[in-house]
């Protein structure tokens, strides 16, 4: 017999999360970021309890029971709630240019970093994970470019982050997977070299790391390589 109920706070934010998954941490990220409290049910990506069909019958996470009884699937639009039903937060910028010149950043991030970071890690092929290497060195250098004109405009104000000296909505949706390069460190040796094309990525990356509201929401590492080992062929 299946389950007919689930765990839930009443009349508050419920996430149901996973610590080393780097969606669900978008979503940890968006509430702590605007100082909203909520509960974390911790979903066992391996076992889920016979429940959590009933809260997303997709079976990933994050998702999340808002007060009313709302359930809300995937990171980015979860993300995307939270700053919207709390602007005072200042996730998202006000102006219509800035929020579109941020969408295109992380549209471009998810579209060129994302998938060269997982064929690097996934490939079995040695001749396969340096050309892919080689392609997230390349959209690394990118975003890069791309950091260094933010950091020009009035929205990006120098940086180190998008958004100038502030933690904003870029950060809440990209801390986690600049975070995961240690992972493709430990498996394939890949390192983002140290010269001027990839220096303001680096900056960006070193302020996302020493920042409270990363270390608040970071998976401990050894436990994301261990977790990562299954998508690694020959680990």
């Amino acid at each position: 017999m299946g389950a007919t109920t689930y765990p839930f706070t009443e009349g508050g934010y419920t996430l149901y999360s996973n610590a080393n998954c780097p969606y669900a941490q978008r979503a940890l990220r968006a509430f702590n970021a605007a100082n909203v409290p909520y509960t974390v049910e911790e979903i066992d990506l391996a076992n889920k309890p016979s429940w959590y069909p009933l809260v997303n019958p997709r079976g990933k996470v994050p998702a999340l029971r808002t007060p009313d009884g709302t359930i809300l699937i995937e990171s980015l639009v979860i993300a995307e709630y939270v700053a919207d039903q709390f602007p005072e937060s200042g996730l998202l910028p006000s102006d219509p240019v800035a929020r579109a010149q941020l969408r295109l950043f992380i549209e471009k991030f998810g579209s060129e970093f994302t998938p060269d970071y997982y064929r690097a890690l996934t490939a079995a092929d040695t001749s396969d994970q340096d050309k892919f290497k080689d392609s997230l060195a390349a959209a690394i250098k990118g975003i890069s470019a791309e950091l260094e004109i933010q950091w020009k405009r009035e929205s990006g104000r120098g940086g180190p982050f998008w958004a100038g000296s502030k933690w904003t909505y870029a950060e809440v949706i990209l801390a986690s997977f600049v975070g995961l390069l240690p992972v493709l460190n430990h498996y394939r040796g890949f390192v983002v070299p140290e010269t001027r094309e990839f220096a303001a990525f680096n900056r960006w990356r070193q302020a996302i790391l020493e920042h409270p509201e990363f270390l608040r929401a970071k998976p401990d590492e050894d436990a994301l390589i261990k977790t990562y080992k299954k998508f690694v062929p020959d680990a």
